[in-house]
């Protein structure tokens, strides 16, 4: 049963504080200003399930978890952090609408109502504060810079050999909780993750050497894992084909459930021992699994010289300001993203798409210099601005006003930089591309709280 608000705050306990205790921080009282008005919950309450508004058991209330998701994107907590910190600090319970004689909501319940709501609520959320901040403090959207970045996965570096360990220790897993449900007979996953593991320390040894054999022995060792890797998966196979004969009668739903589990971790497993393939065979691999565990991360080169390779997925940041002086801070839109590593001019439509819905027709764009002229053209022509801006590109107008234009796109780097160290963009912390959409959400919707609050201060 959705609840959107809460109970009485305000205790007796709270008259024996001291004044300057009761008193929220100067950050905290503005954002507590802005989430006090109810139409920020409307999204929510529309998207909740209709049979499920006034039935089943209450949900904690909406106010309370939103109030602390805005914690956690400003903090980095994780959620079991931001529960232990929020039920040891005065200030952060007052502001989360907890009182001091209530228990904080337990981190699973959080957590789970995260991958329930999704990213698009959050975004009609965003969508929400930026059509408050356009009537309540006359902000207008002159100029617009946008760029692209790569929020990383939650995955470590891979390598053929580490996924080919990662799979057969998931695939034995998956396969004991099925047997569990089965009986003995139905067959088995051997684990050979101690086999892989010899494998895998004996890369990192052969690596080491100075020699001009080591590529091949690395190739050597590595097409042995697939083989080990392809050995787990038939017996996967096997196991599931006799399962599902076996999913009748009580339990029924348990044990398909567990079928598809183990057959879904087989169609990855598999994935990994073509790649090993076309490794071994020097050909291309076009579309890489990087992880066994968030099989929607890619790998992205984007010519850094820090870091050449991440892993993750591509968001396009698009920030619309009033001007474009130095230090200009405006809205952050809702990011578009797209499997892969899609150019930069493929997000753009949909950039254009939101400014269109958000009623947002700025005078002058900024862009990076990885847009194409002609697809770009094509997706702003709606929006018609009066001056369109691609670094490192010949374009009419005065040297004055490119310089100008110039800096404010070289603003979009900071921005971002930003999202990443204040608002934990740099890295999502839930799996999927869905979870990464869900992250990414809720970072750029407390940026905009916060520029929000900054502005009616």
């Amino acid at each position: 049963m959705l609840r959107l608000s809460g109970g009485q705050v305000e205790s007796l306990w709270d008259e024996v504080l001291p004044g300057e205790v009761r008193e929220l921080p100067e950050d905290l009282a503005a954002l507590d200003v802005l989430l006090s008005d109810r139409g920020l919950l409307e999204p929510i309450a529309a998207d909740w399930r209709r049979e499920a508004v006034g039935q089943g058991r209450p949900s904690i209330a909406m106010d309370v978890y939103v109030r602390l998701m805005i914690v956690k994107a400003r903090t980095g907590w994780g959620y079991e952090t931001l529960v232990r910190e929020v039920s040891d600090s005065l200030h952060l319970r007052r502001f989360c609408l907890i009182a001091l004689g209530e228990r904080v909501p337990h981190e699973s319940t959080v957590r789970k109502l995260t991958r329930r709501l999704g990213g698009e609520v959050v975004e009609d959320l965003t969508r929400v504060v930026i059509a408050k901040a356009q009537r309540e403090t006359r902000f207008r959207a002159r100029a617009v810079r946008i760029d692209s970045t790569v929020v990383e996965g939650d995955v470590r570096y891979p390598s053929d050999a580490a996924l080919s360990l990662d799979g057969a220790r998931t695939l034995a897993r998956e396969a004991r909780k099925l047997t569990g449900l089965l009986g003995g007979d139905a067959g088995r996953v051997q684990d050979r993750s101690r086999a892989l593991g010899r494998r895998l320390r004996a890369i990192s040894r052969t690596v080491g050497r100075r020699t001009g054999e080591r590529k091949a022995q690395v190739l050597a060792l590595t097409g042995q894992a697939g083989q080990l890797l392809e050995r787990s998966v038939s017996e996967a196979r096997r196991l599931v084909a006799t399962a599902r004969g076996r999913a009748r009668g009580r339990g029924a739903q348990r044990k398909l459930a567990a079928i598809a589990r183990l057959e879904q971790t087989a169609v990855l497993a598999e994935r990994v021992a073509s790649q090993i393939k076309l490794r071994i065979a020097g050909k291309p691999i076009t579309d890489r699994l990087v992880s066994m565990f968030d099989p929607d991360a890619r790998p992205i080169r984007k010519g850094k010289l820090g870091k050449p390779n991440e892993f993750g997925y591509v968001f396009q940041i698009c920030e619309v300001t009033q001007n474009t002086r130095r230090g200009a801070r405006g809205f952050i839109l809702p990011a578009p993203t797209k499997p892969g590593n899609p150019p930069e001019s493929r997000l753009l439509p949909d950039t254009t798409a939101e400014l269109e819905r958000l009623g947002l027709r700025p005078r002058e764009v900024a862009l990076d210099g990885g847009f194409e002229k002609g697809p770009t053209e094509d997706a702003l022509e709606r929006l018609a601005p009066d001056r369109v801006f691609i670094a490192a590109r010949q374009q009419p107008g005065s040297r004055r006003t490119q310089r100008r234009l110039g800096r404010y796109r070289t603003g979009a780097e900071g921005r971002i930089s930003h999202l990443k160290r204040s608002y934990g963009l740099r890295r999502s912390r839930l799996k999927g591309a869905a979870g990464a959409h869900t992250w990414s959400a809720w970072a750029i919707l407390a940026y905009n709280l916060d520029t929000l609050a900054i502005r009616t201060r």
